[in-house]
């Protein structure tokens, strides 16, 4: 098969559409022909050398992917070849070819195709995992998404509308602030030209937000923390903004807040197939009804991975950016 390989770290142009071994199944995995992937900043860290994938798992980059089971293992029960497929991946999703441990997979949504179905399974799981599992937003709750326009931020909306939160965004710039406002945003907050604290107060009568999910890091940390609401959550997936920042306990205690890091790629297999099976619970009946949908700004085929990448590298997106095969 072929697969995007990184023989070096290193720019775009680092990745390479090249012949490859196919993949064989473990036991307790099923072989799914990739009809499509999508893009995710974790693979432009693992492109540069930052982020390698765990002991085990496929080298080449994707954490998720669409396609057709053609291959079953050993173990594996309630899924056959021939069935169309979206699946959680640690890697291997720019590829023709990925092997997957059957937790992770999830049957594609009904009335969707397989190329919109590759955008959901990484997007909805984090969101999921993050916002409803860990911080337990609530009905009537006011949230915080930093990067409203991403594949995150913009399945955060949607989620976070469909149970009833308020919903607040940062986004850079009126135009993607338009399209989160379209997708059910209330609070839009462009992070270029406003402070994001000041806005939240304002929004909520000086009361904050209850929770935030953040995907920058260290550069917002003292600023979410005084964003947040009492017993407010702060839930932080992303180091856009570095890994380093220091804390003011005090306003920390203040505010009975918590902090939570969380990601998805190097989590065990069960609390994987967990949360997959919490998704498929929660998020597909939504998705099936159309109350939730993927938001997809392009496809671009596997073999120009690399100008897929240039897009996402200069948040040139609302949304997700997919690679068919």
């Amino acid at each position: 098969m072929r697969a995007i390989t990184i023989p070096e770290p290193g720019g775009p142009e680092a990745l390479v559409w090249a012949e490859v071994p196919d993949p064989r199944p473990a036991e307790g995995e099923v072989v799914v022909e990739v009809v499509a992937s999508a893009v995710n900043r974790a693979d432009l860290l693992q492109r540069q050398g930052f982020y390698d994938p765990p002991p085990g798992s496929s080298l080449y980059p994707g954490l998720e992917c669409a396609g057709r089971i053609v291959e079953v293992g050993s173990g594996v029960h309630g899924w056959a070849v021939g069935d169309e497929v979206c699946a959680l991946l640690a890697g291997g999703g720019y590829a023709e070819k990925v092997a997957v441990p059957a937790g992770q997979l999830l049957p594609v949504p009904s009335g969707l195709d397989l190329v919109s179905a590759a955008a959901l399974p990484e997007v909805t799981c984090t969101v999921w995992s993050n916002v409803f599992m860990i911080a337990h937003l609530r009905p009537g709750e006011t949230v915080l998404v930093h990067g409203g326009a991403s594949g995150i931020g913009t399945m955060a909306i949607q989620l976070a509308k469909a149970v009833g939160a308020r919903v607040a965004v940062t986004a850079g710039g009126p135009d993607k602030l338009a399209r989160c406002a379209e997708l059910g945003a209330d609070i839009l907050i462009d992070y270029r030209e406003q402070d994001f604290v000041q806005e939240i107060r304002k929004a909520t009568d000086g009361k904050g937000a209850d929770v935030i999910l953040d995907i920058i890091g260290a550069k917002y940390l003292q600023r979410n923390i005084k964003a947040l609401a009492v017993s407010g959550r702060l839930a932080i997936i992303g180091l856009q903004g570095g890994v380093k920042a220091e804390v003011n306990l005090a306003a920390l205690m203040a505010k009975r807040a918590a902090i939570t890091g969380a990601g998805l790629r190097a989590r065990p297999l069960n609390e994987k197939a967990a949360i997959v099976a919490a998704v498929r619970e929660h998020v597909w009946p939504l998705i099936g009804n159309g109350q939730v949908r993927p938001i997809v700004d392009r496809t671009l085929p596997m073999s120009e991975a690399a100008e897929a990448h240039r897009v996402v590298d200069d948040s040139a997106h609302v949304g997700k950016v997919v690679l068919t095969v």
